[in-house]
């Protein structure tokens, strides 16, 4: 055997687990990176990682009645158990299911998306009807954290905001085993905080005035934004249990599935689960680690329900066949 090809062996091993169940990517555990000292443009600092969120996108098939979201719950029970991490549902079964109203605006060429950048309104539904304010949600994704951080996306509103920036850790677009990051900085606020007379966005101009960092994607003045893929997304959401990766570590763990309203198509599916970080510094590694253990064996665990190289956000920007560019 050639020295070229023994190389070549050697790397192949290196990558592939010995155990079905081993990651395939280094630990993200300790090594998320810390932002640079910055400024936005009025002085305020640079806005800090505030939770870390793990999802599976799932196929949407097996999720056909509400029993469906906690029969997930039992594929993750072996997971968890494996890697000392507690599961509880108990008072979740009598807990409601959650249904909202999505819909994402973006420009005819999906300039938005291209640029990294995501606009959707939410409006929550309660016993068949809409209740409270419609929910305004923008936000810059990128896998470089620092690019993600930088981006001011504050609105200029007369009412309150509130910003979440988030470390997202996903499955690899191509295998199950191992993590990918992408950093979402949010921005969420009512759409009544937008003031009177201007809740009805037209144009991309007054969306730059509603939304200042978008200013680096317009072309020239008045161009037109509408509804993407002309479609409206109906969430079904539930709350599944309590995870508990131990050193105060805790937090829920929901199923949702999106379809489209009106003819019910299902078109994804979600499994999430995100903590708050107060102080990176004082995040347990030992519970860290348990908690990417878990969602490296739950990927194998639940494998026939994982949907690989999509997002949410991406099933919706195809569904007329059209293939946008995306940092995601």
């Amino acid at each position: 055997m050639g020295r070229t090809t023994t190389a070549v062996l050697a790397r192949t091993t290196e990558n592939t687990p010995s155990r079905k169940n081993e990651p395939i990517t280094p630990s993200w555990v300790g090594r998320v990176p810390h932002l640079k000292t910055g400024s936005y443009a009025d002085g305020m600092p640079l806005h800090k990682m505030q939770y870390l969120c793990c999802k599976l996108i799932l196929h949407p098939n097996k999720f056909i009645s509400r029993q469906s979201f906690f029969d997930f719950g039992k594929v993750m029970r072996r997971p968890a158990k494996e890697n000392g991490v507690k599961f509880s549902s108990d008072g979740f079964e009598s807990q409601p299911v959650k249904l909202r109203e999505v819909v994402f605006i973006d420009t005819d060429d999906f300039r938005l998306y291209n640029n990294a950048f995501i606009l959707r309104r939410r409006i929550e539904y309660k016993d068949g009807f809409p209740v409270g304010d419609p929910e305004i949600v923008f936000k810059f994704r990128h896998p470089d954290i620092q690019t993600c951080a930088e981006t001011d996306v504050r609105p200029r509103i007369h009412g309150d905001h509130q910003v979440k920036f988030k470390a997202q850790a996903m499955t690899l677009k191509d295998r199950l085993g191992g993590i990918r990051l992408l950093y979402s900085h949010n921005v969420q606020f009512l759409r009544s905080a937008i003031g009177m007379g201007k809740e009805n966005v037209h144009d991309l101009d007054q969306l730059i005035d509603l939304l200042p960092a978008l200013a680096r994607v317009r072309k020239s003045p008045k161009e037109e934004i509408k509804l993407v893929s002309n479609t409206i997304i109906e969430e079904v959401l539930q709350d599944i249990g309590v995870l508990d990766f131990g050193d105060g570590i805790t937090c829920k763990a929901n199923v949702a599935i999106w379809r489209t309203r009106g003819e019910h198509r299902p078109l994804i599916g979600e499994f999430a689960y995100q903590f708050k970080v107060q102080d990176r510094s004082l995040l347990s590694k030992e519970a860290l680690k348990r908690a990417e253990a878990f969602f490296i064996s739950l990927q194998y665990s639940a494998e026939s329900y994982i949907a690989l190289n999509c997002t949410k956000t991406a099933t919706v920007y195809r569904l007329l066949g059209n293939m946008p560019t995306s940092h995601e």
